[in-house]
């Protein structure tokens, strides 16, 4: 058999791309000196969501973690410009049409919100960044007044 033939598409698999991430801060709060995670307890709570959905029979997310740096910069009152940079996790993935294909993207986006939510709790997170195909948005906890 030549290699070529080993590997057939799966039928029901071909669909439309529709990729995601989340990205949420390791540093919990906005203080330097704030205690910074490891992007496994990132990996942990999502597992424990996606198991959580599972059990309840409800579809559930894959996707893979990886650590990164946000750097960014602002101006100060003074004139002068500040910068920094803060450590992240972030969740890529995509909506695979041979599982989650019959989804509309309203309930993709709400699981996507859902896993965010508990990310953003775990890691002790002000605002969660998440980006779902063509759109991005930023959700904030109640108490974040910005």
């Amino acid at each position: 058999m030549d290699e070529s033939e080993k590997y057939r598409i799966v039928p029901g698999s071909r669909g439309p791309r529709r990729d995601f991430r989340i990205t949420v801060g390791l540093r919990e709060g906005w203080d330097p000196e704030g205690r910074v995670f490891d992007v496994s307890e990132a990996v942990r709570t999502a597992r424990r969501w996606m198991r959580a959905r599972v059990e309840a029979g409800k579809p559930a997310l894959s996707g893979m973690f990886t650590r990164a740096e946000v750097t960014y910069a602002w101006p100060r009152d003074d004139g002068g410009v500040g910068s920094d940079r803060e450590p992240v996790a972030i969740f890529t993935g995509e909506a695979v049409h041979a599982y989650l294909g019959h989804l509309p993207d309203d309930e993709i986006e709400a699981m996507l919100n859902d896993l965010a939510v508990e990310l953003g709790t775990a890691l002790g997170q002000e605002r969660l960044y998440v980006a779902f195909c063509d759109r991005t948005w930023i959700l904030s906890a109640s108490h974040d007044a910005s």
